[in-house]
């Protein structure tokens, strides 16, 4: 067998056979130092270098990925001719047919294209993404990125399902495996009875435990098969749609997907509270009933909008009240997804802090101005240790909040030992992938190969799934679980304990397998 020269070179200086062992085994000849060397030669060459060898890199899990924000708007546009929509030219929207007078078909942008149909083409797709934006006064990052959920609105929910296998067709061609997808089911019935029950406005007569009692007596559990049903359909109609279980089936069946439950915050408290609690009976149920649907709960829309200031403490409450009554449901939480000069100072003093220890965060979505908090170093500490895992959302952190490069606190956490993963939050609208994101991340902040491994790492293990970690301590990838411990981690044949153990947990079974694509993508170097 043909041996590494640098091993060579190492065996003609020992002097003994210990000597000879420790050569063998320095990290420059092993597959990961190996695949580290091509990491490093690839770095210096530059971005689309290190692009090409990243592509077929493992990265675990995308646990930051909004649905609708991650599909690419020529989907959105070919959709809406199937579905009779027309365009509205001015305000670069759909709308509703019959498409006379300013509005043109949808149709006639996804059929034959003429010279006027491509420039409203191109200028939707601009509308409905961060592509070819710059700011202007009055218009910044955030206000586009926002306004593009509203553009694309009024397609059939139907098409949902595609827009899964869209989403996971793209991580399996970059590697990827999980996915935890953030989704809005059906909430109207529990808004209605909220509004004729009322919210007391006096802080005093605010009785969650009575209001939540109120909320079940009236029959808002009637919507929870609705929203579970909900997500079955969409994954049911997308593994038709990718042929899975078939000789044909396609490899983004091999991506797994659960959901996040969104609770939209900008609205007034009745209703987040009525929606928050039909999130967690939900969840609760999917859980107990171990169907695959819906694993988390998030809140959502802009964090500096009137309401989502406003109401932040009362809404922590909101949370804290009802992990009490629902503690085996997990919650990730967007916080600290401001900057300064979006709200007042004191607006950024304590939104993270309060995610953690009153919503009990998990995980935290974005946590871009935590040096501003409130004793920030104790903030940090505490994340740590806690385990308080960091969503990183680079791309959109920098579309949205201008925030990028030294300005991102990403070193600092991980600085502060706070677990970190990277997650792409809108794809679609900011016109990336998450191969996007590591390049990046790798570029921005001089991380290494085995850096990398520990951000997908990171991502499985702080997943909503079941089961116990295949790691022996959270957050350290060093010795497997006491099942596992004589194995070597993405073996092809575990012991039978091991075995035993992976398939009685989603969580190890889905790490195990990350461990395996590493060996594979390793042993190419």
């Amino acid at each position: 067998m043909r041996r590494p020269a640098s091993l060579l070179a190492c065996l003609a200086l020992a002097f003994s056979a210990a000597i000879a062992i420790s050569c063998a085994q320095t990290p420059s000849a092993s597959p990961e130092g190996r695949a580290e060397r091509a990491f490093k030669s690839a770095a210096h060459q530059g971005p689309p270098a290190l692009r090409a060898f990243l592509a077929d890199f493992p990265k675990g899990a995308d646990l930051h990925v909004h649905l609708s924000g991650a599909v690419y708007a020529e989907t959105f546009i070919r959709q809406a001719g199937e579905d009779g929509l027309c365009v509205d030219p001015v305000a670069l929207s759909f709308a509703k047919p019959p498409c006379s007078g300013r509005l043109v078909p949808a149709s006639d942008l996804s059929g034959a294209m003429t010279s006027a149909n491509q420039d409203l083409y191109d200028r939707l797709i601009d509308a409905f993404s961060m592509r070819s934006f710059v700011p202007s006064a009055g218009w910044s990052g955030h206000d586009q990125f926002f306004a593009t959920f509203s553009r694309y609105g009024g397609l059939k929910k139907s098409h949902a399902a595609e827009w899964v296998d869209e989403v996971a067709t793209r991580a399996a061609a970059q590697n990827q495996q999980y996915l935890e997808l953030m989704q809005t089911p059906p909430f109207g019935h529990a808004v209605q009875i909220a509004h004729q029950i009322g919210w007391p406005t006096d802080p005093a007569q605010q009785d969650f435990a009575q209001f939540r009692q109120l909320l079940l007596d009236h029959g808002l559990r009637d919507e929870v098969s609705t929203d579970r049903e909900d997500v079955r359909a969409t994954e049911s109609a997308r593994r038709q749609i990718e042929h899975c279980g078939t000789p044909q089936a396609a490899p983004a069946c091999q991506v797994e997907a659960r959901y996040i439950y969104q609770v939209l915050r900008g609205n007034p408290p009745e209703q987040v509270f009525a929606q928050t609690l039909l999130g967690f009976e939900t969840i609760a149920a999917s859980t107990e009933a171990q169907d695959g649907g819906f694993v988390g709960i998030n809140f959502v829309m802009p964090e500096d909008g009137f309401l989502s200031m406003r109401d932040y403490s009362l809404q922590m409450k909101m949370l804290d009240y009802l992990h009490s009554a629902y503690p085996k449901v997990h919650i990730s939480l967007h916080a600290g997804e401001l900057a300064e000069g979006m709200v007042p100072p004191e607006g950024l003093r304590f939104h993270i802090r309060q995610a953690v220890e009153l919503g009990h965060a998990e995980r935290i979505g974005h946590g871009v101005d935590v040096m501003d908090e409130n004793d920030a170093s104790g903030l940090l500490k505490e994340m740590a240790r806690k385990h308080v895992m960091i969503e990183i959302n680079l791309s959109s952190n920098e579309g949205i909040l201008g925030v990028k490069g030294a300005d991102h606190p990403f070193p600092l956490y991980r600085a502060a030992h706070v677990p970190v993963a990277l997650s792409t939050d809108d794809e679609g609208v900011s016109r990336i992938d998450i191969t996007h994101e590591y390049v990046r991340a790798a570029l921005d902040y001089h991380l290494t190969f085995v850096d990398l491994k520990t951000l997908a790492r990171t991502g499985l293990e702080h997943s909503f799934l079941p089961g116990a970690s295949l790691w022996a301590t959270q957050d350290v990838f060093i010795s497997p679980a006491a099942p596992c411990k004589a194995n070597a981690p993405g073996a092809e044949k575990p012991s039978t304990g091991c075995k035993a153990f992976l398939d009685g947990s989603q969580r190890a079974a889905a790490q195990w397998e990350l461990e395996r694509r590493f060996r594979a993508f390793e042993a190419k170097w």
